[in-house]
């Protein structure tokens, strides 16, 4: 049983959408609607707690970017947040191409599913109405985030460090160990009512695409850096490849900071520039995260029948590139702080969310390692900056007159 608390998100995830479909042959009806009313009861709470999460993690993170704040902090957050913008509109663009013929029937098929309109019901509910709604923690977050910015008083800054961990800690100990549960109702509910084809060949064809998606990226990101640090772009690449396979194993972006500085570095990045830069990055860079966020999000708008307009998701990408600063250093981490504008934004109720869940976490450990990987693209821009600071610097410094 230690062994399997040991494991990681992402097996327990396979093992629970595995379980669920198998288990729906043969589980009777009362069995499953144990498991519905479950999922009700969860639902309800992560309805109730998801504006605490976006208070409690959006806040601490606005003000400690602007904590010491300087020409190169505000660059590289420029930067990083320029990356997830694009990376997420470059998804939004390559989804609105491919999908329609790449899902066809499956899109259509899971569609027409209604998963509210069926004989198996929850035996009770418990209704948790939020403190908040999502719009008001986010204005609420963004407020205090940049106040905290502007005055030196600790108290309620500490104040929002201690919410900040005690959101991780009901991340990381309650909503992540009964993630797998959740999923396995979701699928076990699916099944029992025939639905579960669609849905797992729908999930095939985009991981497929997300991955191409992922390689796309990272050699864009890696030309861009390397034309301007005058490097060979696939060279520094290949350089940064051992963070990659690292992240792959860690499913954080925390845990693989002193890898990816180290190979930042033997792409020649000083190591002054490497201390600052990837611990930044690995908190505000998520270029491949909300790739992946916005295609499974897209992916189920679209089987959905739900606004798949430009205006719709260009709002949505510019908040979850804010919110993604948001992102705990967990497995599955992304998409918890994204939960709250898929519901505002983009109307998901709590099975859809369930779905992104399960789709998100089916890649979970291939977009961190894009997160990491391109973190070393940001050091080489910053590095090449800094430089040409220091040298403009002694430039000016040698035209002085004695």
């Amino acid at each position: 049983m230690k062994k399997f608390k040991d494991w990681g998100l992402l097996p327990k995830v396979l093992i629970a959408i595995a379980l669920g479909v198998i288990c729906s042959f043969f589980f009777p009806a009362w069995l499953v609607r144990c498991f519905i009313t479950f999922n009700g009861i969860f639902s309800n709470f992560l309805g109730l707690f998801i504006p605490i999460i976006i208070l409690g993690l959006i806040a601490p993170g606005i003000f400690e970017l602007g904590k010491g704040a300087g020409r190169l902090l505000l660059i590289t957050a420029g930067i990083a947040y320029l990356s997830t913008i694009l990376s997420g509109l470059f998804s939004y663009g390559t989804c609105r191409l491919t999908y329609p013929v790449l899902l066809g029937d499956a899109a259509v098929s899971l569609g027409s599913i209604d998963m509210e309109a069926n004989d198996l019901k929850p035996f009770f509910t418990v209704e948790m109405p939020p403190l908040m709604s999502v719009t008001t923690a986010l204005v609420l977050a963004f407020v205090i985030g940049l106040s905290l910015i502007a005055i030196r008083g600790v108290t309620f800054r500490n104040l929002m460090l201690e919410l900040r961990e005690l959101v991780f800690l009901v991340i990381k100990n309650v909503i992540i160990p009964v993630l797998p549960v959740f999923i396995f109702g979701i699928f076990l509910e699916m099944g029992a009512e025939g639905n579960v084809g669609p849905v797992l060949g729908m999930f095939l064809k985009i991981i497929v695409v997300i991955f191409l998606m992922h390689v796309i990226v990272l050699v864009l990101q890696f030309c861009i850096a390397g034309a301007i640090a005058h490097k060979n772009p696939f060279k520094a690449l290949w350089t940064m490849l051992p963070a990659y396979v690292t992240a792959l194993g860690t499913q954080s972006s925390a845990a693989t900071i002193p890898v990816t500085r180290t190979q930042a570095i033997k792409n020649g990045v000083n190591s002054d520039v490497a201390d600052f830069v990837i611990p930044l990055c690995a908190t505000i860079h998520m270029s491949c995260s909300i790739l992946k966020i916005v295609a499974c999000a897209y992916a189920i708008s679209l089987s959905m029948g739900l606004d798949i307009s430009f205006g719709t998701y260009l709002g949505f990408i510019l908040m979850l590139g804010v919110t993604m600063i948001a992102a705990p250093g967990v497995p599955g981490g992304a998409i918890m702080a994204a939960l709250g504008l898929l519901a505002s934004m983009l109307g998901f109720d709590a099975n859809m969310q369930g779905l992104m869940i399960a789709l998100y976490i089916a890649m979970d450990s291939f977009g961190t390692a894009g997160n990491v990987t391109g973190d070393g693209a940001i050091a080489l821009i910053i590095n090449t900056i800094k430089n040409k600071e220091i040298t403009s610097g002694d430039t000016e410094t040698s035209t002085v007159p004695a």
